[in-house]
């Protein structure tokens, strides 16, 4: 495959998972702002295109139709990035899905399910694209987690646990990559203002999640993308290994006590 862009050139290139929508689409964004060129993967290639061409910038866009949790997939399009742009500097694993089910009514296909997306995917995108990093002088890496993996909630046995793990792969591949020049750290983002949210938080969900974080309200797909940026850039230059939560201060505020704030308030 011959590449549009040198493979010298000292444009920087991300690499964002999930890229189709929600967080990845508003990380894809934030690269593109800060002159980065972008590489977007998703497994839904009929939202991915279009997402894509959006963005106006075919010169600096390439879109990649992947399944994270499948190793000759992964293989295949981090070949497909490096021919095209010659280059990763920067990584976020932000494929994810969630299944809400009691811990006795997920199947075990359910959670495999899970798992194979939301921690395989980052395992196998992270083995793919350092070795690319590497050879350029190293690179930084973000997973996106979730509040979840820092505190345990109903109906999140596969997901939460998913994000945990998550989070310790974070740690380890802070520890050995740190060593030939790749930052690995950690977002957790707490409720977020996505379609998906929309979908699956009702309006009483939505009325407890404002009462437990203490700005009372949900986040903003842009806010996790500035939370993302900040990590891979410069001035995150001495960051590895971390978790940010970036949540509105829920994981801070514990189980929340609402109504001694109203009264604080008065």
């Amino acid at each position: 495959m011959t590449g549009t862009h040198s493979a010298n050139s000292s444009t920087p290139v991300a690499v964002v998972t999930g890229g189709a929508r929600g967080i990845g689409l508003a990380i894809g964004q934030w690269f593109l702002s800060n002159g980065y060129r972008v590489a977007l993967l998703d497994i839904d290639a009929d939202t991915l295109m279009p997402a894509a061409a959006r963005l106006q910038d075919a010169g600096r866009v390439l879109a990649v139709h992947c399944d994270v949790s499948d190793p000759a997939q992964v293989q295949s399009a981090i070949e497909k990035v490096e021919a095209h742009f010659g280059r990763i500097d920067s990584l976020v694993n932000n494929a994810g899905i969630a299944v809400f089910k009691p811990i006795g009514a997920t199947t075990f296909e359910e959670w495999r399910r899970v798992l194979a997306t939301n921690l395989d995917g980052a395992f196998l995108c992270t083995q793919a694209c350092a070795p690319i990093m590497v050879r350029t002088g190293g690179g930084s890496i973000v997973n996106i987690a979730s509040i979840s993996g820092l505190r345990a909630s109903t109906l999140r046995v596969a997901y939460g646990t998913s994000k945990a793990a998550l989070i310790h792969l974070t740690k380890q591949q802070a520890v050995e990559l740190g060593t030939v020049g790749i930052r690995v750290n950690a977002i957790a983002p707490g409720p977020v203002e996505t379609e998906m949210a929309k979908l699956v938080h009702s309006v009483a969900i939505r009325s407890d999640y404002h009462d437990v974080i203490p700005l009372e309200r949900y986040g903003t797909p842009e806010e996790i993308a500035s939370a993302t940026g900040f990590l891979c850039s410069k001035a995150a230059s001495y960051v590895n290994g971390q978790v940010l939560a970036v949540d509105g201060g829920f994981d801070a505020a514990g189980v929340g006590l609402p109504t001694l704030r109203k009264n604080q308030a008065a």
